[in-house]
């Protein structure tokens, strides 16, 4: 426990609230709300969000996150959320918490910040909000609406102090357990193997629904084109659910027969990873994933070229927009954001890097020394000591999270 039990006592201590819309957040929330409890087991915690969040210890108010929306959401959605808004004002007034924690999600959680902020809560993002790839006019509302954002990638608490936020690094999830590497080698020996030292090739799409649709088309015409010009080479896609399983074979129905040799792993993206010898691969948090491996990928991201030349040519403000580059402050991975049509642009860059043995060898060097930089950092216990300083949980604030 992060301070003496008998100092740290929460029975009757005012709760937190977490709000989060997405799966993704229901995954980052879930792990400190465990902690949390961990170390406050009386503590009332509320959460308008998913069944992990719930299992972890939460009374969950309401339920949320089954239907995220990427992009511009539709009437039905604003709709949808202003009436969230709406409960939860009224829960706030009527329920006695201390500090709102925004799980990601800004377009949905920032005017729940607003009406937390005017009924006298504290304000604490977990999860920054992406405000330095888009957006970045919104640091005003952001600098208003918050008392700390809690960064997952290293670069971002610099960013947000500059900005006069008030921001820490806690690491990220993904790297807050050790990979059994040695594990993910033998059971990957049960994974497909290649013909005559043939290339093994990951596939990794997405999750999303609209992911799917705009970019395993490409992926899989690629694979096909692929296959021909590197005789032995066998893929795997990794798939999130079945029904992305489905989805995916519906989609490749449209261009011949699924090939014998591409083969389908649903859930162990980790050991997607450690069989493989090159990912192509959707860009996302997946991309860690690789990262904690340290294996070498082409990321690309499929969008629609006239939405982009109207809006995100305006709005985007990075040089670069893959995780493993943005943490690295230049472009260690090949990435293709966005793109637009035809498969010419992925095998070109594809084939550029198989046939650059000391390119391969140098992203493996650099995905190596991003993981060092989440070296001693627990996300989850982090984000704990910072929620139980700004909702003052512990007497003596610099022992929150010691021993």
């Amino acid at each position: 426990m992060g301070c003496d039990a008998a100092v740290n006592a929460a029975q009757g201590h005012p709760g937190l609230l977490f709000t989060a819309f997405e799966p993704s957040g229901d995954d980052h929330a879930s792990a400190v709300i465990a902690e949390l409890k961990r170390r406050h087991p009386d503590l009332p915690i509320y959460a308008w969000g998913g069944r992990k969040m719930k299992a972890a210890g939460a009374e969950l108010v309401a339920e949320t996150g089954h239907d995220a929306v990427v992009g511009v959401p539709g009437w039905d959605k604003i709709k949808e959320h202003l009436r969230i808004n709406r409960e939860i004002r009224d829960w706030i007034r009527a329920n006695d918490v201390k500090v709102h924690i925004p799980v990601d999600s800004p377009a949905a959680n920032f005017p729940i910040c607003k009406i937390a902020k005017r009924a006298g809560l504290k304000v604490v993002h977990l999860v920054a909000p992406q405000l330095w790839a888009w957006g970045p006019w919104r640091i005003g509302k952001l600098r208003r609406c918050t008392d700390l954002v809690l960064c997952l990638l290293p670069f971002e608490e610099t960013w947000f102090r500059e900005k006069g936020v008030e921001a820490t690094f806690i690491g990220h999830p993904l790297f807050d357990e050790p990979i059994d590497t040695d594990a993910l080698q033998r059971e990957a020996e049960d994974l497909p193997r290649p013909t005559g030292g043939g290339l093994r090739l990951a596939i990794l799409p997405g999750s999303r629904p609209a992911e799917l649709r705009r970019n395993f088309p490409l992926l899989f015409r690629s694979f096909l084109a692929l296959r021909e010009s590197h005789p032995g080479l066998v893929g795997v896609v990794g798939a999130t659910t079945q029904e992305a399983v489905d989805d995916m074979r519906a989609r490749a129905a449209e261009h011949g027969e699924w090939p014998a040799d591409l083969h389908v792993v649903i859930g162990e993206t980790d050991l997607v990873a450690a069989w493989c010898d090159l990912a192509l691969v959707v860009s996302g948090t997946v991309t860690l994933q690789l990262t904690r491996q340290a294996k070498p990928m082409v990321i690309v991201y499929k969008t629609n070229e006239l939405t982009y030349k109207w809006v995100g040519r305006w709005v985007l403000t990075t040089d670069v927009f893959a995780l493993p580059n943005l943490i690295a402050g230049r472009r260690i991975v090949p990435e293709l954001i966005p793109y637009f049509t035809g498969t010419e642009r992925l095998l070109e860059t594809v084939n550029g890097v198989l046939t650059d043995p000391q390119a391969l060898e140098q992203q493996r060097a650099d995905l190596q020394d991003i993981c060092e930089q989440f070296a001693g950092h627990n996300a989850a216990r982090g984000a704990a000591d910072a929620i139980e300083r700004v909702a003052g949980l512990c007497s003596r604030p610099e022992l929150c999270g010691a021993g």
